[in-house]
């Protein structure tokens, strides 16, 4: 099989799409023979902030010398992306084999009429290469909430991570944060130590008692010291425990992020007799990448790549904007699927931007283009409709040249993936 061959396969599961419940990816990995009960994991739920905590929570344990499994979705560029092992994702030839041997079992699955999503095979692959890898330990993103997500079928975890939580997925994870908050906490293990970022507080209330139903110690990372002692648009420079830890990741919600990831690391140092030394902290913080949050990808003209999807995640893209694009024009280049809050989120552009430019995303749920741009018209006067993504930065990229403007994009990680790769060859 080839790597195309492999991903058509993969894609083909896509139909069946997303449908909550741990019975159908237990009977697959039973019958693979419970790869995921050889690894064990830190697992990491939350609305935003999830990838960039497992990012750098990964890259310090890599340094530290452990041979680390990282597990995200979705993915930027490639789809092996979404399968890593020491911050290289899994090779095409790999993936390749990976998915005839997990087919086989989904196959049989299909005559029972017990039909496998994407992302319980992708979920159930991940689990058998890091098996075959003899991983030390793996950190593990959630898909979609916590409770009902495939990823909750660990056993050997480490600790659990809550990221900042807000209203997204409503239709699936229910309408409130509190409900939210409640599929998150799915994640939750019996005395198993629990980390948990700033939270609203209906949601911290929520975490707290699930804590305690679970006889879980609880860390706040605010409970984690941490200062601000540099930043600017080429990152950020943090002074823990007499520590300078520079991150490449910018903007204040970056700083709350590397908070939550010093406070698993701390669990883990305290709980779970993980050794890391200061010089693996630095490397490890100085090395954390998660593409397409606010990413720099050209300084002339400057050009930002952002993923913010949801509410809370334009207001972090939004105060970033003001605080590392002073003193010039700006450019928006945005595209949004359908399924998202778009007149709540695009309210957080009023003001920052003097033309906006907006495109379909390569996503069965995009929301056109000719629908952003009306939403958009409440908050920049100057938009222009694209048909394509690639036409709206080349549109914007050439106004941008001639204005001396800052160009950014943003709305859908979708969008940033088909981006990415054309930008950076330009």
């Amino acid at each position: 099989m080839t790597y195309k061959e492999a991903l058509e396969k993969i894609h083909s599961l896509n139909k069946f799409g997303s449908r909550p419940g741990l019975s159908r990816v237990k009977r697959l990995l039973n019958d693979m023979g419970n790869p995921q009960d050889e690894v064990e994991f830190i697992h990491v739920a939350g609305t935003n902030g999830k990838g960039s905590v497992c990012a750098v929570i990964s890259s310090v344990l890599k340094s530290a010398g452990y041979k680390t499994g990282l597990f995200i979705s979705p993915f930027i560029t490639d789809f092996c992306e979404r399968i890593q092992i020491n911050s290289t994702p899994i090779p095409p030839d790999k993936l390749s084999e990976l998915t005839e041997y997990v087919f086989s079992y989904v196959e049989k699955l299909n005559k029972e009429d017990i039909i496998i999503t994407e992302f319980e095979f992708v979920t159930a692959l991940c689990f058998e290469y890091f098996k075959r890898e003899k991983v030390d330990l793996a950190v593990l993103e959630t898909g979609l909430g916590g409770l009902l997500d495939c990823t909750n079928v660990i056993n050997k975890n480490l600790c659990s991570v809550i990221t900042s939580i807000s209203l997204d997925h409503t239709d699936i994870l229910g309408e409130t944060i509190e409900e939210i908050a409640e599929q998150k906490c799915g994640i939750i293990k019996d005395t198993c130590p629990v980390i948990s970022s700033e939270q609203p507080e209906s949601a911290a209330r929520v975490i707290k008692n699930s804590a305690i139903r679970h006889h879980s110690p609880l860390l706040f990372s605010t409970d984690i010291k941490v200062n601000v002692s540099d930043e600017s648009i080429d990152g950020t420079t943090l002074e823990f425990n007499g520590l300078n830890l520079e991150l490449s990741l910018i903007g204040e919600h970056q700083v709350k992020n590397a908070r939550t990831a010093l406070a698993a690391l701390a669990v883990l140092t305290k709980d779970a007799g993980i050794k890391i030394s200061s010089d693996a902290m630095q490397e490890g913080f100085k090395n954390a990448v998660n593409p397409a949050r606010f990413e720099v990808l050209s300084k002339e003209p400057l050009v930002i790549l952002d993923g913010a999807h949801n509410a809370d995640g334009m207001l972090a893209f939004a105060n970033a904007v003001k605080k590392y694009t002073v003193n010039k024009k700006r450019i928006l280049l945005m595209g949004m699927l359908s399924d998202k809050d778009s007149l709540t989120s695009s309210q957080y552009v009023e003001g920052l931007f003097d033309s906006a430019f907006t495109v379909p995303v390569s996503n069965p749920r995009t929301r056109s283009a000719e629908d952003m741009a009306q939403i958009l018209k409440n908050h920049i006067e100057d938009v222009t409709v694209c048909k394509t993504p690639f036409e709206g930065f080349d549109k914007a990229l050439k106004k941008a040249k001639e204005e001396n403007s800052t160009l950014i994009i943003c709305g859908s990680l979708y969008l940033a993936g088909e981006l990415r790769p054309y930008i950076l060859k330009k």
